[in-house]
Protein backbone atom coordinates (compact mmCIF):
# COMPACT_ATOMS: atom_id res chain seq x y z
CA UNK A 1 0.00 0.00 0.00
CA UNK A 2 1.25 3.47 -0.89
CA UNK A 3 0.31 6.87 0.50
CA UNK A 4 -0.64 9.81 -1.72
CA UNK A 5 -1.41 13.44 -1.05
CA UNK A 6 -4.19 14.75 -3.25
CA UNK A 7 -5.49 18.27 -3.76
CA UNK A 8 -9.26 18.25 -4.20
CA UNK A 9 -10.82 21.53 -5.35
CA UNK A 10 -14.36 22.71 -4.68
CA UNK A 11 -16.00 25.92 -5.84
CA UNK A 12 -18.13 27.68 -3.24
CA UNK A 13 -21.14 29.51 -4.65
CA UNK A 14 -23.45 31.52 -2.43
CA UNK A 15 -26.85 32.58 -3.76
CA UNK A 16 -26.63 33.64 -7.39
CA UNK A 17 -22.84 33.71 -7.24
CA UNK A 18 -22.60 37.51 -7.34
CA UNK A 19 -19.46 37.52 -5.21
CA UNK A 20 -15.73 37.08 -5.57
CA UNK A 21 -15.16 33.52 -6.80
CA UNK A 22 -14.16 31.22 -3.95
CA UNK A 23 -12.41 27.88 -4.17
CA UNK A 24 -11.64 25.47 -1.35
CA UNK A 25 -8.37 23.56 -1.94
CA UNK A 26 -8.34 20.51 0.32
CA UNK A 27 -5.28 18.34 0.84
CA UNK A 28 -6.32 14.75 1.48
CA UNK A 29 -4.27 11.70 2.42
CA UNK A 30 -5.11 8.67 0.26
CA UNK A 31 -4.02 5.02 0.73
CA UNK A 32 -3.87 3.14 -2.58
CA UNK A 33 -1.96 0.47 -4.47
CA UNK A 34 -1.05 2.82 -7.34
CA UNK A 35 -1.58 6.32 -8.73
CA UNK A 36 -4.67 5.33 -10.72
CA UNK A 37 -6.43 3.95 -7.64
CA UNK A 38 -5.40 7.03 -5.61
CA UNK A 39 -6.80 9.34 -8.28
CA UNK A 40 -10.08 7.40 -8.43
CA UNK A 41 -10.41 7.46 -4.64
CA UNK A 42 -9.76 11.22 -4.54
CA UNK A 43 -12.36 11.75 -7.31
CA UNK A 44 -14.88 9.71 -5.34
CA UNK A 45 -14.24 11.78 -2.21
CA UNK A 46 -14.73 15.00 -4.17
CA UNK A 47 -17.95 13.83 -5.77
CA UNK A 48 -19.30 12.40 -2.51
CA UNK A 49 -18.57 15.56 -0.53
CA UNK A 50 -20.29 18.02 -2.83
CA UNK A 51 -22.90 19.75 -0.73
CA UNK A 52 -25.65 22.35 -0.79
CA UNK A 53 -27.39 24.00 2.14
CA UNK A 54 -29.12 27.24 3.07
CA UNK A 55 -27.22 29.76 5.17
CA UNK A 56 -28.67 32.00 7.88
CA UNK A 57 -29.89 34.44 5.18
CA UNK A 58 -31.70 31.59 3.40
CA UNK A 59 -29.30 31.76 0.45
CA UNK A 60 -28.33 28.51 -1.20
CA UNK A 61 -24.65 27.73 -0.58
CA UNK A 62 -23.14 25.14 -2.91
CA UNK A 63 -19.84 23.30 -2.68
CA UNK A 64 -19.28 22.04 -6.22
CA UNK A 65 -16.54 19.53 -6.86
CA UNK A 66 -14.18 20.80 -9.58
CA UNK A 67 -11.48 18.14 -9.85
CA UNK A 68 -8.41 16.50 -8.36
CA UNK A 69 -5.74 19.03 -9.29
CA UNK A 70 -2.63 17.40 -7.80
CA UNK A 71 -1.52 13.96 -6.67
CA UNK A 72 1.81 13.16 -5.00
CA UNK A 73 3.10 9.76 -3.90
CA UNK A 74 5.03 9.63 -0.65
CA UNK A 75 8.18 7.62 -1.01
CA UNK A 76 8.45 7.41 2.75
CA UNK A 77 7.32 9.20 5.85
CA UNK A 78 10.13 11.12 7.49
CA UNK A 79 9.96 13.53 10.39
CA UNK A 80 10.06 17.03 8.93
CA UNK A 81 9.49 15.91 5.32
CA UNK A 82 7.93 18.56 3.09
CA UNK A 83 4.37 17.58 2.27
CA UNK A 84 3.25 20.55 0.25
CA UNK A 85 4.57 23.91 -0.87
CA UNK A 86 2.87 26.87 -2.52
CA UNK A 87 4.33 30.29 -3.26
CA UNK A 88 1.88 33.06 -2.38
CA UNK A 89 2.25 36.56 -3.83
CA UNK A 90 0.61 39.50 -2.13
CA UNK A 91 0.51 43.28 -2.33
CA UNK A 92 0.37 43.49 1.47
CA UNK A 93 3.21 41.45 3.00
CA UNK A 94 2.60 42.87 6.49
CA UNK A 95 -1.01 41.63 6.48
CA UNK A 96 0.13 38.20 5.25
CA UNK A 97 2.75 37.93 8.02
CA UNK A 98 0.25 39.16 10.61
CA UNK A 99 -2.25 36.52 9.52
CA UNK A 100 0.41 33.78 9.71
CA UNK A 101 1.36 34.94 13.22
CA UNK A 102 -2.29 34.98 14.35
CA UNK A 103 -2.77 31.42 13.07
CA UNK A 104 0.36 30.28 14.94
CA UNK A 105 -0.89 31.98 18.11
CA UNK A 106 -4.23 30.18 17.74
CA UNK A 107 -2.45 26.81 17.38
CA UNK A 108 -0.31 27.56 20.44
CA UNK A 109 -3.35 28.59 22.50
CA UNK A 110 -5.33 25.50 21.42
CA UNK A 111 -2.42 23.19 22.22
CA UNK A 112 -1.92 24.78 25.64
CA UNK A 113 -5.65 24.50 26.35
CA UNK A 114 -5.65 20.78 25.42
CA UNK A 115 -2.60 20.15 27.60
CA UNK A 116 -4.20 21.91 30.57
CA UNK A 117 -7.34 19.77 30.22
CA UNK A 118 -5.16 16.65 30.48
CA UNK A 119 -3.66 17.76 33.81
Amino acid sequence: MNWYLSKIIFRIICGEGDHTPQFDEQLRLIAAEDEEEAFCKAMTIGQREQDAFYNHEQQLVQWKFINVAELYRFSGLLDGAEMYSRIHETDDPDAYIDQANRRADHIRASTTHKMLRLL
